[in-house]
């Protein structure tokens, strides 16, 4: 079934990733306050040391402390597996404090799901959402292992 353009991310909005298949997902740090006319996520993802506060949309959430890697990978595959699936008909959005760090490692392991190769998802997000995403070389590595399933 093919989605209502009203349901997906504009090429306008802040923060955007589009990814070669077509699908847009959302990077945003928590931190900062989300603009007032910016579209409302259908789904979130959170990357968070701790249990983010309730969202008016559905969310999961990814226990991942700032700097490091999620506390279990296999859950968080499973989780940005069904973001990467959602983002085909749906506005999803993934985010951590910054939006940088664990956001941009999130939004290489969606690229990778998207048929990015592993060792150029990094790149991929770096060109395509924030030049200073994924900060830490264990990040790096991680999307490279992620690539191996």
């Amino acid at each position: 079934m093919m989605a209502d353009v009203s349901d997906l991310w504009s090429e306008h909005d802040n923060g955007v990733l589009h990814l070669p298949s077509g699908r847009s997902v959302r990077g945003r740090g928590l931190r900062h306050p989300l603009d007032a006319t910016a579209p409302l996520p259908s789904y979130g993802v959170y990357l968070l040391g701790r249990r983010p506060p309730g969202m008016p949309w559905e969310a999961d959430w990814i226990r991942w402390p700032d700097f490091r890697l999620p506390a279990g990978p296999e859950a968080a595959r499973a989780v940005l597996a069904r973001a990467w699936e959602r983002a085909a008909g749906e506005r999803v959005e993934i985010a951590c404090g910054g939006g940088r760090g664990r956001t941009g490692t999130a939004l290489a392991c969606l690229a990778v799901l998207d048929g990015v190769p592993a060792a150029q998802a990094v790149a991929y997000v770096r060109r395509h959402y924030d030049r200073r995403a994924v900060e830490t070389p264990w990040q790096r590595r991680y999307v490279r292992r992620f690539g191996r399933g």
